[in-house]
């Protein structure tokens, strides 16, 4: 990480110097790319046959394997399809710079970076096979292999164990102790009751919504202070309810509550890039829900479920969220019944839909009498077989899973006819309390499903973190169901995450889980068209590499297999800006190193 860039391009001719000799030797960038291609397509055939006097046939399986997914990067990153089609070429710059030309100040060194670890990969030198461990049981059979075996696994199991002691559950003794301790200073500054602090209603009523009321109760770091202003000034709304505030820190900004504040705390980079949209009249609605919508308050993208969205906020805003464009604050909210009825009318008039998914804004910002009038329209629609509420009250504001609204989803559910259940959005162990548990029990007592939505962000991407919240989940009553891919706008890249990144969680980290705690999947969303999964290379593949060494990709939507359907083309964070700021919160990178061998 910490060399120039002259010495990274000296280690990327030095990781095969016979890269270097083609483009080096080449009259042209046709002929480099001619030779470049024959010398991929010799290496590939030297590695699985079995005639070939080549060493490189002789490697492990696991390395040729990693050799062969380079080489298939490598060959797409050279296509001059691929170049008209992102508008960079990868190969010109590598020609060049083995011509000599003075290119570095067009490079990132994330771009040199990703070839080193490619070029490493093609000769079959990731380094996989020689320092990962080696399990002796495989060449024994009977009882003494499964006994090594087993000692074999408890490796892993303890490797995670150790893990997890860094990162905090909400359910931790000490934590719920401070947010206790917090949790009586908020009320003694508004003068409230526990009535009050177990009522919904006077959460909604005191939700902090300006930088000096949250200052009064927990100490801001100087960054948090400037983006909460710069909001204020700027007119980007943020809220926080009194619940969440309590599970802050009140000393400042620490590992506890690190992942909690980014979720409500826009920073600077945020607003600024919010009021530079807004100045350029960008379409902020990045995941093209506009172009997804039959009628107002309907978003479809599948067949049988669609989305209905009958409110415009929610208790808490979190600043990664993919409808900010859209997302109004608490006081500027407005319930459009009028639009919500033509909406259930379109349902009604359309039998292919089975599943309707109630979101939006947070439906559960509502009351009672609303929901209780909206879901009875949904459940007279007799071609609907389940009802998705999703929520993030559970977490935010778990009093609001009260006795009566219990009492409402209970009259929907229907066994053999009708399914209700709950999609919430559980970011971080830290979340996971007493009161968020409570919710959960109420809410699964009615015999209602609970399931968890998580985004995957900057903030839970480290090793593990995330595989600890689904132990935590499961056995509290939540099923992990999907991980989302963070992406797009430009305003949140402060939580963006190599895809990379999450590939390696689930190979790396969550395989090592009982199949009850993983049953998350894995999910890039593709603006319009919907949910590509992240585990299986013939739904997306890379295509270039920018000069500022990020991968472009290119994703084949989920119908691709039944229809004729465009092919979306996303570019990536870097992976070597990541590992940068791992590096600056003390993350320990080396056990980060194969993220490079993730496409």
């Amino acid at each position: 990480m910490q060399l120039s860039k002259n010495e990274l391009v000296e280690e990327l001719w030095d990781s095969d110097p016979r890269i270097k000799k083609i483009m080096k030797s080449s009259s042209s960038l046709k002929e480099a790319r001619d030779r470049f291609f024959d010398y991929l397509n010799d290496l590939e055939r030297d590695y699985f046959n079995i005639y070939s006097d080549n060493p490189l046939r002789d490697l492990h399986i696991l390395e040729k394997n990693n050799a062969k997914e380079c080489i298939r990067v490598l060959k797409n990153v050279i296509r001059t399809e691929n170049e008209e089609l992102t508008g960079y070429s990868a190969l010109n710059i590598i020609y060049d710079l083995a011509r000599y030309k003075n290119v570095l100040n067009e490079i990132d060194k994330g771009f040199l970076v990703e070839f080193i670890y490619l070029i490493r990969g093609i000769n079959g030198q990731s380094g996989h096979v020689t320092e990962t461990y080696y399990d002796p049981s495989l060449e024994m059979d009977g009882r003494q292999a499964a006994i090594n075996r087993s000692l074999y696994l408890d490796t892993y199991s303890m490797k995670m164990k150790e893990y997890f002691k860094k990162y905090a559950s909400g359910l931790d003794p000490k934590i719920i102790e401070k947010t206790i301790e917090l949790k009586n200073d908020i009320m003694a500054y508004f003068g409230a009751t526990e009535s009050d602090w177990n009522d919904y209603t006077w959460h909604m009523e005191h939700i902090f919504k300006d930088v000096k009321t949250i200052s009064d109760l927990v100490r801001l770091e100087d960054d948090e202070i400037e983006g909460l202003e710069y909001a204020e000034r700027h007119n980007i709304p943020f809220q926080i309810t009194p619940f969440y505030l309590s599970l802050f820190n009140k000393e400042g900004r620490s590992e506890r509550d690190r992942a909690i504040r980014a979720q409500v705390i826009p920073s600077v980079r945020y607003c600024k890039n919010v009021v530079n949209n807004r100045l350029s009249g960008l379409d902020l609605d990045f995941m093209g829900e506009k172009s997804t919508s039959p009628i107002e308050g309907i978003t479809r993208r599948y067949p049988q479920i669609l989305i209905l969205k009958p409110y415009d906020s929610c208790p808490q805003i979190c600043v990664y969220c993919q409808r900010n464009w859209e997302i109004k604050s608490i006081d500027d909210a407005k319930v459009t019944k009028g639009t919500v009825e033509k909406a259930i009318q379109w349902i009604k008039d359309n039998e292919s839909i089975t599943e309707v998914l109630v979101t939006g804004g947070d439906p559960f910002t509502l009351n009672n009498q609303y929901i209780n009038w909206l879901l009875g329209e949904i459940c007279a629609i007799d071609h609907v077989e389940r009802i998705r509420i999703g929520t993030r009250t559970i977490i935010t504001m778990p009093f609001r899973i009260n006795d009566e609204l219990i009492e409402i989803l209970k009259k929907c559910q229907v066994p053999g006819k009708r399914e209700v259940c709950i999609v919430t959005h559980f970011e971080h162990p830290t979340e996971v309390t007493p009161e968020t548990m409570e919710a959960v029990q109420k809410i699964r007592r009615a015999g209602i499903s609970v399931y968890n939505q998580q985004v995957f962000t900057y903030y839970n991407s480290r090793k593990f973190e995330s595989a600890l919240l689904r132990k935590v989940l499961k056995i509290s009553g939540v099923d992990p169901y999907y991980s989302f891919n963070t992406k797009g706008k430009e305003e949140t890249i402060d939580f963006r995450v190599p895809i990379a990144r999450i590939e390696q969680e689930r190979k790396e980290e969550a395989r090592l889980l009982p199949g009850l705690e993983r049953t998350d999947e894995a999910v890039f969303n593709v603006p319009k068209l919907g949910k590509s999964h992240l585990r299986a290379w013939q739904d997306h593949e890379v295509i270039m590499i920018t000069p500022d060494g990020m991968r472009a990709y290119r994703f084949y939507p989920w119908e691709s297999k039944l229809a004729v359907c465009d092919a979306y083309v996303y570019t990536d964070v870097s992976i070597y800006e990541y590992l940068k700021r791992l590096m600056a919160d003390n993350e320990d990178i080396n056990e980060y190193k194969y993220i490079w061998y993730y496409f």
